[in-house]
């Protein structure tokens, strides 16, 4: 009021610019508390996409169910993802629930597009996982639920496949404790219905909850129990719950204290206290349904809007931009129309179309277009504000990963502001969990994981080359886990991936979108190369390049470590000589020496486990920095090859599901494929689970194998699980194989 009287006193226009000023923040944190940004995570084929479906179907974004199997689904749009029944790429799309707005991520389940995942999640406030009701935790599971921990994300569960008669949700929750090492909250059991369907039980309402199929699971029917066994069985669980989270939320401990009795506490406050707990990652809460049967998905979306975290309740480390514009991009996709669109989640401020954004690289940036994601749809508005997501068409050299803001100043200010802010965290002595975020924030380059893969790639004519070049340009800036390189030794253009399915979608992709059938050569394994012994060395070169002496003469050792990739040697015969070299020329030979670590005199693997350190460098007067390079690099290669380098394989963690009856001869295949057992496990009343390490050399068309061997009643999935060294046999193989001799 105080506030208000002081303006009016300043006069009725300047109180009305304040009023105005009031209210529009006031209209913005609210509408900033309606959103819900959240990613859908699972192991491939637990129903994330047909969950999605249902969500966009009931929402009334889409007047018809797409079904996977049909290929008519909202957000796998892409051919290959039709085609294969599997998602690919993630995609975004929005709608609206109960007065809240719901920007939803589709992410792949794939191994081989976990960087798809690792992306999508920079752009979310929580995450959905979705358990197959038959399978429980699986191994990519396991893989997307350690993504959402590093990004600290909250999550809800979703046990789909419920309607089916082999499925558990006992176990399911139980593998969520063992294997996850969580703590879940089950709001919902499963029960059958008279006519034998699926229905709920819900623990907090004390509610049957049933669907109606006759109108495609539009509306459900709530029914409170009647007194029985089952709602003395569901007080009971309702009674467990209210203790667990007593022991976490103060306000519901409160009540329980006062009243001595769980009867008492009113739905509303154990609401508020499993949010509290569920935004601060103390719990998960567990919900049940069939996405396919239409079963349970209103109450899934009615938990993402009660449960998790609006955008204003996250990421307080953005608040050092201030007012100022800030957004991190998640994803870029290429459209035949509109070129390059970009993915941003706004974390500060209002973008506008034809605002002017800069990137983190320094790039300016106009956005001509904005738009609201739905898959490969999209619908034009003409601004969008703080923590909601938005795609930007215009954006040339953005590249997934950047961070856009206003200006140049605003981005050196909120850096700023930020250490400000680190160093005062720092010394009052509290634990600093900011520094990691804000590193991810501010880096300019993502985290790509290694590639397990390579082959060449040929256009199917020289004049063709160009375009071959422009669609690979424009994939990578799409997806930035296939790599490009040039091998200068053979001519050729190489890619590196993360499997075979990551290869033909990416060879699939150029014939369909760019309409150009590029020959790829047979898939090489990536394998690692470490040296045998330290090696020391002196090479002297002149050379005389247009008129001009180039002469460098360069002492360098090779020794194992993984730490450090180059380091001075800084004994003191060496030191005084080190001490006169300038700063960039010691960035010179460590850029040239670090060059000759990426490909191996063996099969051409990236060299890993070594140091170069610098001896003595000795540089003639007017001697290019390229010649410097050059015989650094030249350096190590000689070091390399005196010293010796021994392969390093890359290995493969496999899940196999299959009958009892066909594990033996699976083990047998196992065994002639160098693969270590690590235990077989009983799943479920009639199959058993393998867990296996085997190289990826011995698993090439292992799918297709497996399949035969089971007689088609086996599964199996798989991820890299780092590498190992290699017999002399297997060596002298592998090498024969890069030749193109085997």
């Amino acid at each position: 009021m105080k506030m208000l009287k002081c303006a009016w006193q300043n006069g009725p226009r300047q109180s009305n610019r304040w009023l105005w000023q009031l209210s529009n923040q006031i209209w913005k944190r609210s509408y900033s508390s309606k959103i819900r940004n959240i990613g859908i995570l699972a192991h491939i084929d637990a129903g994330k996409t047909t969950t999605t479906e249902r969500m966009l179907f009931y929402a009334g974004k889409t007047r018809a169910l797409g079904e996977v199997h049909r290929g008519n689904t909202v957000t796998d749009y892409l051919t290959q993802e039709r085609e294969r029944g599997i998602t690919i790429c993630s995609s975004a799309v929005t709608f609206p629930w109960n007065d809240h707005r719901i920007n939803l991520l589709d992410t792949p389940g794939h191994i081989d597009f976990t960087m798809e995942v690792e992306q999508s999640l920079y752009a979310v406030d929580g995450v959905v996982v979705v358990l197959d009701g038959t399978a429980g935790v699986e191994a990519q599971t396991v893989t997307v639920w350690s993504q959402a921990d590093k990004h600290k994300l909250p999550r809800l569960i979703f046990v789909n496949k419920m309607d089916r008669p082999d499925a558990d949700f006992v176990k399911c929750v139980s593998d969520l404790k063992d294997k996850l090492e969580t703590q879940p909250v089950c709001l919902q059991y499963p029960v059958k219905n008279e006519d034998g369907q699926l229905a709920i039980n819900d623990v907090i309402h004390l509610e049957r909850l049933s669907w109606q199929q006759k109108d495609l699971g539009r509306s459900y029917k709530n029914v409170k129990l009647e007194p029985s066994d089952d709602l003395r069985q569901l007080q009971e669980k309702r009674n467990e719950l209210i203790d667990q989270l007593s022991g976490l939320d103060d306000e519901l401990a409160d009540v329980v204290i006062s009243t001595e009795s769980f009867d008492k506490v009113d739905n509303a406050l154990i609401e508020r206290a499993l949010r509290r707990a569920t935004t601060q990652q103390k719990v998960v809460p567990v919900l049940l349904g069939s996405a396919y049967k239409n079963v349970g998905i209103q109450r899934l979306m009615d938990a993402v809007n009660s449960y998790l975290p609006a955008p204003e309740e996250r990421n307080q480390i953005y608040d050092c931009f201030g007012t100022e514009v800030a957004g991190k991009v998640f994803k870029i996709v290429h459209d035949k129309q509109r070129g390059p669109l970009t993915l941003v989640r706004i974390l500060r401020g209002e973008i506008k179309r034809g605002m002017r954004l800069i990137s983190a690289r320094g790039q300016a940036e106009v956005v001509s277009k904005l738009y609201e994601p739905l898959a490969d749809e999209y619908r034009e508005v003409s601004a969008v504000q703080s923590g909601d997501v938005v795609i930007c068409a215009g954006l040339k050299s953005t590249v997934t990963g950047d961070l856009l803001t206003s200006s140049q100043s605003a981005l050196k200010n909120a850096q700023k502001r930020l250490k400000q802010s680190l160093g005062s965290t720092a010394a009052k002595g509290e634990e600093d969990d900011e520094f990691d975020e804000s590193h991810e924030l501010f880096a300019i380059d993502p985290q790509i994981p290694d590639a397990v893969y390579f082959c060449s790639i040929e256009p199917p004519s020289v004049s063709s080359q160009t375009a071959m070049e422009q669609a690979l340009k424009q994939l990578q800036r799409e997806d930035p886990s296939l790599r490009v390189s040039y091998d200068s030794v053979t001519g050729q253009t190489v890619l590196g991936g993360m499997g075979e399915l990551h290869m033909d979608i990416i060879k699939s992709r150029i014939l369909s979108e760019y309409k150009i059938d590029v020959d790829l050569g047979p898939l090489q394994i990536a394998y690692k190369e470490a040296i045998e012994s330290p090696a020391l060395t002196t090479l002297s070169v002149e050379k005389e390049i247009a008129g001009s002496k180039q002469s460098v003469s360069i002492t360098l050792e090779v020794v194992k470590n993984q730490a450090e990739l180059f380091s001075l040697d800084k004994s003191p015969e060496n030191l005084p000589n080190l001490n006169t070299l300038r700063p960039r020329i010691l960035q010179v030979l460590r850029k040239g020496s670090i060059s000759a670590l990426e490909r191996g005199p063996r099969v051409g693997g990236q060299v890993v486990e070594t140091q170069i350190r610098l001896h003595n460098a000795t540089i003639g007067r007017g001697t290019a920095d390229s010649f410097v390079m050059a015989t650094a690099s030249q350096c190590v290669q000689k070091l390399l090859s005196t010293s010796g380098t021994r392969l390093l394989e890359p290995i493969m963690a496999l899940q196999i599901v299959a009958p009892s009856e066909r594990i033996s001869g699976i083990m047998a295949d196992l065994s002639r494929r160098r693969a270590l057992i690590n235990d077989v496990l009983p799943k479920g009343e009639r199959n058993k689970m393998i867990l296996v390490n085997a190289p990826l050399a011995e698993l090439s068309g292992y799918s297709s194998a497996l399949r035969t061997i089971s007689s088609g009643t086996a599964s199996m999935t798989m991820q890299p699980c780092g590498f190992s060294s290699m017999n002399s046999v297997d060596e002298s193989l592998a090498e024969r194989r890069a030749q193109g001799l085997e």
